[in-house]
């Protein structure tokens, strides 16, 4: 019995002071990145400090975006904003006849409205309170355009992804600014997250189909985009009435019931601004009257232009994505399609779609082996040099000269009168002075009566500028205390400015590239006493 004992007690001895080894498994439960995935969940996406990183970025981005781009960015946003809460202003051509919808600038007025309240409703925090809430967002977007890739592949490919879309200098470009079709960007990228993809784990119908919605009461247009995704999502929904009747209708007349009492208190009347915007825009054309391209311009310059270096990570991601994301690939075809039907074309109206390129863009990236640091030097510098001409050189006078119009303010601005002599709406008005004194400019709303021998205002005048000052200030009362125009026109009106004793008191500069009726600088004349 002894021995027995003895033999068990060295037997646990040796086994004891032996090394045990055990196999390792990864826990799905208690891994590290499962553990961050949890923790980060939620509306800012899975990472906290990618959302960090994406709003430090375009913040950033906000304030080296210091130029102009096309009207609407002031004239359909801020102006209106501005309109809504101190009462007074200019409302385009667009607000008398009801094409356009509220919903967009009670964003911006809602911020001018909290500034007002605080009596900090300064000219400088007007300007730039609603581009850094616009480029908060657009950094959200960037957060849910990572996230989405990294649900549906993994952190590698979505860390790719995430790259092309800080790296685009279009989106560096429009992100920040208060377009319509930058907020429409956003909730697209918003409700692809939430798209039911093949593989998707963050699909929700209801969520996805209210910022469709949404993006269709800013802009009726960004509807097609959408046409096949929602036409693929039907078509592979196995519960086709439900989605019908549970989700798209009531979520529709919801958005748009909301959208239509948001106008009828602004307009004072029921307007249905959705039906007027498509009918003048895609029934009527009336937008060609502010210009005209070739059918194929999206195809040969449009879309191009936007990807930029990108191009051949595009073509090259295309041939690499997964079969799930050829409704992307389908998507983007489309819309350029569709929008190449339209007379009128400009580079901003395909901008939604950049997003889903740079998920494709990714791909092509993340497979990269040799040649990945010189693909990733490459984009960063093609980019990064129109980004910042664009953003800090290219047309800024609009934007420089508007300073100095608003210095007027602290003289006595009942005796100051300042008339704009440019292409009309192209400086912003009173949202970037924030004082009313009196302004005009050369308007050029189009013709609404079907007549064939119409001209506009701004037209008239560039038909012969020394006629038209002198028949419309016959009178020295008549008389503005200030003039702004383009250096291209000086020469021709100078014998008015003479004669009047106006005298150059600014010049601003405003791009390299003078074209037709803009020119290279900006001038500031200033009416003396004799």
């Amino acid at each position: 019995m002894e021995a027995i004992k003895s033999r068990v007690f060295f037997r646990g001895r040796l086994q004891s002071s032996e090394t045990i080894r055990l196999r390792k498994r990864k826990s799905v439960l208690y891994s590290k990145e499962a553990a961050n995935s949890a923790r980060g969940r939620g509306f800012f996406g899975e990472d906290f400090y990618v959302l960090l990183l994406s709003a430090a970025f375009r913040i950033l981005n906000c304030f080296l975006v210091q130029t102009s781009f096309v009207p609407d960015e002031y004239w359909q946003s801020l102006e209106v904003a501005h309109h809504m809460i101190f009462n007074y202003g200019y409302l385009t051509w667009e607000w008398n006849e009801g094409l356009r919808g509220h919903t967009y600038p009670l964003v911006f007025a809602s911020i001018y409205k909290i500034l007002y309240l605080l009596n900090s409703d300064k000219v400088q925090l007007l300007i730039w309170a609603p581009r850094l809430a616009q480029a908060l967002l657009s950094a959200l977007a960037d957060v849910k355009i990572y996230s989405l890739i990294r649900h549906l592949e993994n952190a590698e490919i979505a860390k790719w992804v995430y790259f092309c879309q800080l790296c685009s200098w279009f989106t560096w470009y429009c992100c920040t600014r208060t377009l319509t079709n930058t907020m429409e960007t956003v909730l697209t990228v918003f409700a692809l997250y939430y798209y039911p993809v093949q593989g998707s784990k963050t699909k929700n119908n209801c969520k996805y189909l209210t910022l469709v919605a949404l993006a269709f009461v800013i802009r009726p247009t960004a509807v097609i985009l959408w046409v096949p995704l929602l036409v693929s999502h039907f078509l592979h929904e196995h519960k086709k009435l439900d989605l019908l009747l549970q989700h798209c209708v009531p979520i529709g007349f919801a958005t748009l019931g909301i959208s239509t009492i948001i106008d009828r208190v602004y307009f004072g009347k029921w307007t249905l601004v959705q039906l007027n915007f498509l009918r003048f825009n895609v029934l009527q054309d009336v937008a060609t009257f502010y210009g005209s391209h070739p059918w194929h311009w999206y195809l040969t310059q449009g879309f191009p232009v936007i990807v930029g270096s990108h191009l051949p990570f595009l073509i090259h991601g295309c041939l690499l994505a997964p079969k799930k994301y050829w409704i992307l690939l389908g998507a983007v075809a489309w819309t350029v399609l569709i929008y190449s039907l339209f007379n009128h074309k400009e580079f901003r109206f395909i901008y939604p779609v950049l997003p889903l390129c740079m998920v494709l863009c990714g791909f092509s990236l993340a497979r990269l082996k040799t040649w990945k640091k010189a693909a990733v030097s490459f984009l960063v510098f093609s980019n990064l040099i129109p980004a910042l001409y664009t953003g800090l050189i290219h047309q800024r006078g609009t934007l420089d000269v508007m300073t100095h119009i608003q210095q007027l303010c602290s003289t006595n601005s009942s005796a100051t009168s300042v008339f704009i002599l440019m292409p009309c709406h192209s400086t912003p008005f009173y949202s970037h002075i924030h004082c009313p004194i009196q302004m005009s400019f050369l308007e050029c709303p189009p013709d609404l009566t079907e007549n064939d021998g119409y001209v506009d205002e701004a037209d008239i005048f560039y038909m012969s500028p020394l006629a038209w000052l002198r028949a419309e200030f016959y009178n020295k009362t008549l008389l503005p205390t200030h003039l702004v125009f383009f250096n291209v026109l000086e020469q021709e009106i100078r014998p008015f400015l003479v004669s009047y004793n106006y005298v150059k008191t600014e010049t601003v500069f405003h791009t390299h590239i003078p074209e037709g009726r803009i020119g290279s600088h900006i001038y500031v004349y200033e009416r003396k006493p004799k």
